[in-house]
């Protein structure tokens, strides 16, 4: 039958992690953890499993978790979403960003997609009818070009999304990008689908900008977030949606029809768990060991590259290697040496090939080292 999405097969991560486990490959391509989350954290989790805390959960979350992230976002951005009506538990940040899309465009609407884009993006704008528009960002630096964004707006445009700090390039976005972006959409009805899972992983002294920290731009911003990425349990999928009150009732109409709630004993041990800030607060200093640890573990090597600014990616340029496509690439590394990675074309429309791979430094320390020392050898 045909398809309603006839431009996706099967996506690039469920490809190369496959790739890499048949290949016996070190695995830096999928964008998750390889070490486990906090024991007290599936320790409070089998405290509720094991206390009957086992039925549906309430649609929008269960309460506790809602106030806990509710004074967590206080704390920390000093912006305050009501619990009640502005706070919203969902099955991952993916559902998240599916949900706000699904909310806000009608056939016919206009969406502005900034690529290299993580790949759901394009799909939840298509099944809602919407048309993406792109604006490219080049590299090396992958600035936003904000004339150019705002040359593309037109009386069509319904929303732009916004992903900081930035899968797969890492960059992160500053308080003049903000600026900027509240210049275009001003006085217009536009909404923002900020992506913003690697919120707590910034490095070399930069500051994460949430869109809700700027008064236009949290009026209307869906601002979708992630504690798998935060505490190392991509494999829970759980995630959350900040947005004023009548974005979240928009939001919650299309959220209680596609998953309804999300997993019961899992949602009260993260409103324990979220009441010790230190676990969040000391991520991006774990992270920034990482990064520095993959970097000089690639150092003498040939590849070329800017550390990352973000996120728990580094993109490298191998340019000066080889003239292979970077899919063509990423599958013979993962089969010839065995460490896989991610090529940064599938992040765009047009497949544009800027001879770069994404690694994903979110590994023990071992595996960083010894997949340095293999790529050191090309």
């Amino acid at each position: 039958m045909p398809s309603k999405l006839p431009y996706a097969g099967t996506t690039i991560f469920t490809v190369m992690s496959k790739l890499a486990a048949d290949e016996g490959a070190f695995n830096l391509s999928q964008g998750y953890p390889s070490f486990d989350c906090s024991p007290k954290l599936t320790e409070l989790v089998n405290h509720y499993m094991k206390h009957g805390f086992n039925q549906y959960a309430p649609m929008s979350g269960i309460p506790e978790l809602r106030e806990s992230l509710s004074e967590k976002t206080s704390r920390v951005y000093n912006v305050h979403y009501h619990p009640e009506e502005e706070v919203t538990i969902v099955s991952g940040a993916t559902e998240a960003i599916f949900c706000a899309v699904t909310a806000v465009v009608y056939p016919g609407d206009e969406v502005i997609l900034l690529e290299p884009a993580y790949d759901s993006y394009r799909p939840a704008v298509d099944l809602n009818g919407g048309k993406p528009v792109y604006v490219t960002l080049n590299a090396p630096d992958f600035k936003i070009n904000w004339d150019k964004v705002k040359e593309k707006i037109t009386p069509k445009t319904k929303a732009i999304m916004i992903n900081s700090p930035h899968n797969p390039v890492g960059t992160v976005l500053s308080s003049q990008d903000l600026e900027e972006l509240a210049a275009i959409v001003r006085d217009k009805d536009i909404y923002i689908i900020s992506d913003e899972v690697y919120e707590h992983i910034v490095f070399d002294g930069e500051k994460h900008h949430s869109m809700m920290t700027h008064p236009v731009l949290r009026e209307r911003s869906f601002v979708c977030g992630s504690f798998g990425k935060t505490y190392h349990m991509t494999g829970w999928k759980i995630g959350y949606c900040l947005a004023p009150k009548a974005l979240t009732a928009s939001f919650r109409q299309i959220h209680q029809f596609i998953t309804f709630s999300t997993v019961t004993p899992m949602q009260h041990a993260l409103a324990d768990f979220l009441k010790e800030p230190e676990h969040y607060e000391n991520l991006s200093q774990y992270y920034q060991q990482k990064r520095d640890r993959f970097i000089r573990a690639i150092k003498s090597s040939r590849f070329k590259f800017h550390p990352s600014k973000g996120s728990f990616f580094q993109i490298v340029s191998y340019k000066e290697i080889t003239d292979e496509h970077d899919y063509d690439l990423a599958v013979r590394l993962t089969k010839e040496i065995k460490v896989a990675s991610i090529p940064v074309s599938v992040f765009y429309k047009d497949k544009i090939d800027n001879k770069l791979l994404r690694f994903c430094f979110a590994k023990d320390d071992e595996m960083l080292d010894r997949a340095g020392e293999i790529l050191c050898s090309l």
